[in-house]
């Protein structure tokens, strides 16, 4: 019997494109997040749980970071966050139609004769949590964040790092309103991706995905909701591209995908138009004409997309150089020598106890300009030495890892300084000091 073995290959026009793919090709392998993690101990993965994730402390600090950066941006922006099951019935992923077409991607068991599963996604749950009392236009848009947790049966051969998982939390959320809204919620969700995107250092390009040759729904219907969707985009102000034909087969959506350091392009944030789940829960609330049968348009929108993706592509966009808002390892304060320890560790707590990351070594055996590079080395954004005179003043004399030296301030300046900046979100935190 005869074997086939598939070969691939790539060609290159001349050698100078080949010389560029291969320094590409290296500047990818040095800032896989896979590497960056296991040198800086964010997380790692285990046999036992495949495709399910562990953050290790400095981990963990960068995935609760990003999500209280949504959560601010919520409270500012009108979203109310819920909390919602993790297990449901599959007679609910029936009435949403996951059952019927998504149902093999899903962790289903029986429990006395009953069979549930884990949600893979969050919006059946928020569709009950709107159903389960009368509405009222008044109370539109309704806005629901959800960060609960999220499970998808992906295929062992597919399971990437952080970029394609089984376990995951998304900054989710979905917006009740009238087809009358939908321009104004569009808007808000744009410039909220803007924001979100800014922060991070981001170019994104914007794609209308329209009605396909196969949708549900009136016709007439979504040529109002895409006109409004097209209006959003021209008002944004960003240069959009037109999707015909790609919409989902219950709503127009639109695409949007990130640009990181080295050129790559990513999707992340989705925001996508619903006209069927309402139909399938009957939703409905009480219009301002007094009909009790009006019937919400529902928007799913993500910014982050999946949390564990996002801090893979923001680990191999920084390449482990974290910004100091974000970063896992802030501050070093370094003694010039043993006497100075019990003041190094003084230091280091006034920083701790205002909410910043930091350390400090105090092993004796390693000399100052060791202890400086291993600090730079492991990516620390600021390097506090104290000597005899920093004790004497209540100083510190300020480096960065990139070798800037600040010189000496006060430590309630330093302090001040850096925790503006951490507050402000700056992408160059160690330049502005």
């Amino acid at each position: 019997m005869e074997t086939l073995q598939r070969i691939y290959g790539i060609s290159f026009s001349d050698s100078k494109m080949l010389k560029e793919w291969e320094r590409f090709q290296e500047e990818a392998k040095n800032r896989d997040h896979r590497k960056i993690s296991k040198d800086q101990e964010l997380f790692f993965f285990h046999d036992l749980s495949p495709g399910s994730c562990f953050f290790l402390p400095r981990g963990a600090y960068i995935y609760n970071t990003l999500i209280e950066f949504i959560r601010a941006e919520y409270w500012r922006r009108g979203f109310q966050e819920v909390a919602s099951p993790n297990i449901y019935n599959s007679k609910l992923w029936e009435t949403s139609g996951h059952w019927q077409h998504y149902s093999e991607n899903m962790f289903s068991f029986t429990v006395e004769d009953d069979t549930f599963a884990l949600k893979p996604m969050n919006c059946p749950g928020h569709c009950l949590m709107f159903g389960h009392r009368p509405r009222s236009w008044r109370e539109l848009p309704l806005r629901l964040a959800d960060f609960g947790v999220l499970h998808r049966n992906e295929l062992s051969g597919t399971l990437t790092g952080l970029t394609r998982v089984r376990r995951f939390q998304q900054d989710d959320a979905h917006i009740f309103c009238t087809m009358d809204q939908i321009e104004s919620e569009m808007k808000g969700c744009l410039d909220f991706l803007r924001s979100v995107y800014t922060v991070f250092g981001f170019s994104f390009q914007l794609h209308l995905s329209t009605r396909p040759e196969k949708y549900l729904g009136d016709i007439a219907v979504w040529n109002q909701a895409e006109k409004q969707l097209e209006n959003s985009l021209n008002e944004f102000g960003e240069p959009w591209k037109l999707n015909s034909g790609d919409g989902a087969f219950y709503g127009p959506k639109i695409d949007i995908k990130i640009k990181d350091a080295i050129g790559r392009y990513h999707q992340c944030a989705t925001i996508q138009l619903d006209f069927q789940l309402p139909i399938r829960f009957d939703l409905t609330f009480v219009g301002k004409d007094g009909d009790d049968k009006a019937r919400p348009v529902i928007i799913h929108r993500a910014i982050l997309g999946s949390v564990e993706r996002m801090i893979a592509i923001l680990t191999e966009n920084y390449a482990g150089k974290w910004p100091l808002w974000i970063s896992p390892r802030q501050v070093m304060v370094l003694p010039v020598n043993p006497s100075c320890e019990e003041y190094a560790k003084k230091v280091c707590k006034q920083f701790t106890d205002a909410g910043m990351m930091a350390d400090s070594d105090l092993d004796s055996g390693c000399l100052l300009n060791k202890k400086i590079r291993n600090a730079q080395l492991a990516q620390y954004n600021f390097i506090l030495v104290v000597g005899e005179k920093e004790k004497m003043t209540s100083g510190v004399n300020v480096r960065t890892r990139d070798n800037k030296v600040h010189g000496e301030v006060s430590v309630a300046d330093a302090l001040a300084r850096m925790s503006l900046l951490k507050q402000a979100r700056c992408r160059n935190a160690e330049e502005e000091f």
